[in-house]
């Protein structure tokens, strides 16, 4: 896979250099000194591979989400979404951040690789044994009858191990800035769960949600064991040190605080709406919502690209992080607005895509189309806040909007139905931007007065 992507990367430069020679004659010098500097630049190349990458997937994803909505249909499809949005909302406490301090300190450190791959793994078998039972708990709570107790399971197995371990395998290489790397490994989900999915909908008639929740865990354990041994290879095996845990146990909580008010910010509406209205609805909804996520997959690339830089820039305080922010977010934020109005464009033919049943997705997306914008300007200033060492100031502000998330979504959702969770959707990640934005000022102004939070200790 790598080496054909290294092809692909090399026709194409050569095929523009051949193209501007012929066409602009003496202003092809110029334009050859550009893309030298752009194949020069690691930043302008990790931004390649993990577009490239995420390009590709969001292309399989698009594929599989189609037969997946196609084939649960909306019930099953809503039943399905219901339980991962649940999940996702606990799941990033399975390794409390050891993720995101592995980039850190190798970005810093790269002789604490081992012993921080090593904690990583440790953490997330550890915290997710209890998550699960905390899981398993709730979903007899918070899910109706018709949504199988299994699938719970087999979902909350996949995300809170698996899925977290191979999300790690990623983030080993981001943290050498080694994008390529992580792209293939973002990728090789989306694969076999096209593959999955399509040989679940050839064999089975009407496949069931559960045998797709089986087959889901199947190919995300298949992801982790190639992730794992992958890092083994190329990075080193994992060094076992506890004692190098807890002095990071209260920044890896900030960072696990972060994603779980993320994921409370992006998917507590879908589990709200399998309890206070339909799982009809809870699929409509939720197909809109995903083609939301897709579509930002090329702003997530460049984020991804350049994550490790933040926490060097940030080394310098956060005037350090937010001017490198401040050089790539134009181009974020102007793909955020017009993707914004291309889905307000096209979202009359998602009826035509995924079936008549889906209609009313059509509406949803309508109402969604703002997010991509909203979120670039998230991840910019969030990231600037991580990077400098404000993690717990980030974590507070996420958790804030978060849990105004839940309560609008308490009144609009009976109310309302999917347009109550749209809405509340717009409202939260709008008052997001917002805070995060502010807080920047804040900081940037009293310089002088504050120093950076806890920036952490090498794991060794």
């Amino acid at each position: 896979m790598i080496p054909y992507l290294k092809a692909l990367l090399q026709m194409f430069e050569a095929t523009v250099e051949t193209t501007t020679n012929q066409r602009y004659g003496m202003g092809a010098g110029l334009i050859k000194l550009m893309i030298n500097r752009v194949r020069n630049s690691q930043l302008a190349r990790n931004t390649f591979w993990m577009f490239l990458g995420q390009g590709l997937g969001v292309v399989i994803q698009a594929l599989y989400f189609v037969l997946i909505a196609r084939s649960l249909h909306s019930q099953g499809y809503g039943a399905f979404v219901g339980v991962i949005a649940l999940v996702s909302i606990l799941a990033p406490f399975a390794g409390l951040g050891s993720g995101n301090l592995l980039i850190k300190n190798v970005a810093r450190n790269e002789d604490s690789f081992r012993r921080c791959w090593g904690n990583a793994l440790l953490m997330v078998l550890i915290s997710g044994v209890v998550l699960l039972f905390i899981i398993l708990g709730l979903s007899r709570v918070v899910f109706p009858a018709a949504i199988p107790f299994a699938l719970v399971f087999v979902i909350a197995v996949t995300e809170l191990f698996f899925s977290r371990i191979h999300d790690i395998s990623g983030q080993a290489f981001q943290a050498f800035q080694r994008m390529n790397r992580t792209a293939v490994l973002q990728f090789i989900p989306h694969v076999l769960k096209l593959i999955a999915i399509a040989g679940l909908t050839i064999s089975i008639q009407a496949p069931t949600v559960l045998q797709w929740g089986y087959l889901y865990l199947f190919t995300t354990v298949i992801s982790t064991l190639i992730g794992v041994r992958l890092v083994h290879k190329e990075l080193g095996a994992p060094l076992f040190v506890p004692a190098g845990i807890t002095a990071e146990v209260k920044e890896g909580f900030y960072f696990s605080v972060s994603f779980s008010a993320r994921g409370i910010n992006n998917d507590i509406d879908k589990t709200m709406l399998s309890r206070f209205s339909t799982l009809e609805a809870t699929g409509i909804y939720g197909a809109a919502y995903r083609i939301i996520n897709i579509t930002f997959s090329p702003i997530l690339s460049l984020l991804y690209a350049a994550y490790a830089r933040f926490f060097q820039h940030g080394a310098a305080g956060i005037r350090g992080s937010l001017g490198f922010a401040l050089k790539l977010f134009p181009l974020a934020g102007c793909y955020g607005l017009a993707i914004g109005i291309l889905l307000v464009a096209a979202s009359p033919l998602l009826p035509f895509i995924l079936g008549a049943e889906y209609s009313n997705a059509a509406n949803a997306l309508r109402w969604l189309a703002p997010l991509p914008f909203l979120r670039a300007v998230q991840y910019f200033a969030g990231d600037t806040l991580t990077g400098a060492g404000f993690q717990g100031v980030r974590s507070s502000i996420q958790m804030f909007a978060a849990l105004f998330n839940v309560v609008i979504n308490l009144w609009l959702i009976p109310a309302y139905s999917w347009r109550g969770a749209a809405w509340a959707s717009i409202a939260s990640d709008g008052l997001l931007a917002v805070l995060l934005c502010l807080s920047l000022l804040y900081l940037q102004k009293n310089m002088a007065l504050r120093k950076p939070g806890p920036t952490g200790v090498p794991c060794d």
